[in-house]
């Protein structure tokens, strides 16, 4: 009898188990600033040291164009074996003149469709069809060391 209650308690927390791992779960990355905080911003008067002080500094400092300040966020779903789906992007650009004052101010969401382009900087190739070996190891002949120790 202790036999059969226990593998019907294993049961029931195996089944327990298996449907708590199929509960969705929601990862939000980066920040965009609400509504209310964007309506702080006065076009045409703030500029870029103010609007760092009313909504923080943009989530894309290292990469944006010297025009505009980006907020970055998405809402990222993992249901269990599945791929991860995001189901929520958010981006707000803060657009500025050239004397560095608000000019604009846009939200783009999932459903704008809009490829915002964060950067356009290229960088150009210094590889001229050389082979990796030759690239790695072909400045070990050109050391000098009598300029590395003066």
């Amino acid at each position: 009898m202790r036999v059969v209650k226990w593998i019907g308690r294993s049961a029931v927390l195996a089944i327990a188990l298996t449907v708590a791992g199929c509960v969705a779960q929601y990862n939000l990355h980066g920040y965009t600033p609400s509504d209310e905080d964007l309506a702080g911003i006065v076009v045409g008067v703030d500029t870029r040291d103010s609007v760092e002080e009313l909504v923080g500094p943009p989530s894309t400092a290292g990469v944006a164009r010297s025009d505009a300040y980006y907020y970055v966020s998405k809402n990222v779903r993992h249901y269990g074996i599945r791929p991860p789906q995001t189901v929520d992007r958010q981006i707000v650009a803060i657009r500025f003149d050239q004397a560095g004052v608000v000019s604009n101010i846009e939200r783009y969401t999932l459903d704008d469709g809009r490829v915002v382009t964060l950067s356009r900087r290229v960088t150009g190739s210094n590889v001229n069809d050389t082979p990796f070996l030759k690239q790695l190891f072909g400045n070990i002949g050109g050391l000098d060391l009598s300029q590395a120790f003066q």
